[in-house]
């Protein structure tokens, strides 16, 4: 009789342990429910945009990814000295009219406008020994270029696809618009000494004249270019299917009569 006893309050005690358990399992899996739905209703509530179509100019899409690297690459660009930091609707026009020139150069199969390594390779040692920003931030050196290249959220592989760009969309322009332009050795001087030295902070190295004359020299260039280019541009851009899907970057009456910068490749207020 004793032994039966004891067996009937194992067997109890076993029950109760098993209920237990499965109250507890029951509970965790009920927690752990909860919790899923809550943070797929916080999800919901909160979707991460990771990209989006912003633009489409001739089929060809411009995403909003594009414009915050067109922003950071604004700062490479001296024609945009003194001119404040580039807005959203500024640096969506000028991906419409890039699209648009890459489109019209493939379109004409133009040959040997494809700069070479050699050109590259110059046109940046240019930008980190005389560009204003990185004069700043002493760029000619290897780390001073590479705090450069941080503070602006670039990298090394970027910057040097953009000056090819820029090298490219040049060569293009002296084929279809250059000849017969001409710029003065007075123009030249007066440049240098009313536009380019007067961006030099006190202390800082000034080049001499003969070091940018070349660069000032395709500076002047390209703004009397820039005007054949700009009605050039324009017709282009009146031909072609430029459709802008975010309203927020609709360019405004005066933004759309004056755009802050061409697409030509100029090294702008300094070389």
């Amino acid at each position: 009789m004793d032994r039966r006893n004891q067996i009937t309050t194992a067997l109890r005690r076993t029950g109760l342990w098993l209920l237990a358990a499965c109250l507890t399992a029951s509970l965790a899996a009920s927690c752990a429910a909860q919790s899923n739905q809550s943070a797929n209703s916080v999800a919901a509530a909160n979707p991460v945009v990771l990209d989006s179509v912003v633009a489409v100019a001739n089929k060809h899409a411009i995403l909003s990814s594009d414009i915050d690297d067109e922003i950071r690459l604004s700062v490479l660009d001296p024609n945009l000295i003194g001119e404040g930091a580039l807005t959203r609707q500024q640096a969506l026009d000028q991906l419409i009219s890039r699209a648009l020139i890459e489109q019209q150069i493939r379109g004409e199969d133009i040959e040997a406008i494809e700069p070479s390594q050699d050109e590259v390779n110059a046109r940046l040692a240019q930008i980190r020994q005389q560009l204003p920003a990185c004069v700043h931030q002493n760029c000619a050196t290897d780390a001073g270029w590479k705090l450069f290249l941080a503070a602006h959220g670039l990298t090394s592989e970027r910057v040097e696809s953009y000056l090819r760009y820029r090298l490219e969309i040049l060569s293009f322009i002296e084929q279809r618009f250059r000849q017969g332009i001409q710029v003065s050795p007075q123009q030249i001087d007066e440049y240098y000494h009313q536009t380019l030295v007067p961006q030099y902070k006190p202390g800082e190295t000034i080049p001499q004249l003969d070091q940018v004359a070349p660069r000032i020299q395709e500076i002047l260039l390209e703004q009397q270019v820039n005007v054949l280019f700009d009605a050039w541009l324009t017709n282009l851009r009146g031909q072609g299917d430029v459709e802008i899907l975010d309203p927020s970057l609709e360019p405004t009456p005066t933004q759309a009569s004056t755009p802050v910068s061409s697409p030509a490749p100029s090294s702008g207020g300094k070389p």
